[in-house]
């Protein structure tokens, strides 16, 4: 008897030091996974929770980029190009909402999967690109520009796996910034020319035959 408690004893603090290590290793994926300077999830954990939400069939893929921000951060510095990128990525989770997820996928490019319950996401975005389009709070009214956004719905496009539907997403979205139209929705038909996922005309690229 006294050898089980002396085992059990010694167990004891080693059973607790797993307890922290464990939740030290829980704790260090969650921040892993949230951009630092925004705090929306990462490309990784934007992919997890995104691949989740896919299987609802009113899912929407959301891709925006923010016009301009090399020059706002030539002309006003890299503090307020973080302020400006901090306040559309607040803009966009609130927009999100609980019931879908926003992601920062690099530099000016923003992400979201959103369930559209009443098939109004596109009157939707159009005010979320009024929204984004407002001045930071505490910064000079004249830092300010505007957000390109491109979706598609997932239902247009069976089969088709979160790539897919963001490149789909990404070309709606550079139609939308070269034509100035705020928002697009990506087509039905054929994806204009992309080479391993990148835009047509992007250096690098050539066009599908």
């Amino acid at each position: 008897m006294n050898t089980l408690l002396s085992v059990l004893a010694a167990a004891g603090p080693i059973a607790a030091g797993w307890s922290v290590h464990s939740l030290w290793l829980r704790r260090s994926l969650r921040s892993a996974r949230r951009d630092p300077l925004t705090g929306l999830h990462t490309r990784d954990g934007f992919t997890r929770r995104a691949s989740i939400l896919l299987k609802d069939s009113r899912a929407v893929v959301v891709l925006a980029d923010v016009d301009r921000f090399k020059q706002i951060n030539d002309n006003y510095g890299h503090a307020a190009g973080d302020a400006l990128l901090r306040a559309t990525a607040e803009r966009l989770a609130h927009y999100v909402g609980r019931a879908g997820v926003a992601g920062r996928l690099g530099g000016d490019e923003f992400a979201a999967v959103v369930i559209d319950d009443h098939g109004t996401v596109g009157d939707l975005l159009a005010v979320l690109h009024g929204v984004l389009a407002r001045p930071a709070d505490g910064l000079d009214p004249a830092v300010h520009t505007t957000v390109s956004l491109g979706w598609v719905r997932a239902t247009d496009h069976p089969g088709e796996d979160l790539s897919g539907l963001l490149r789909r997403a990404d070309e709606a979205m550079y139609a939308a910034k070269q034509g100035r139209a705020g928002v697009r929705r990506a087509g039905l038909g054929r994806l204009l020319a992309t080479w391993s996922g990148r835009r047509a005309g992007r250096r690098g690229t050539a066009a599908a035959a």
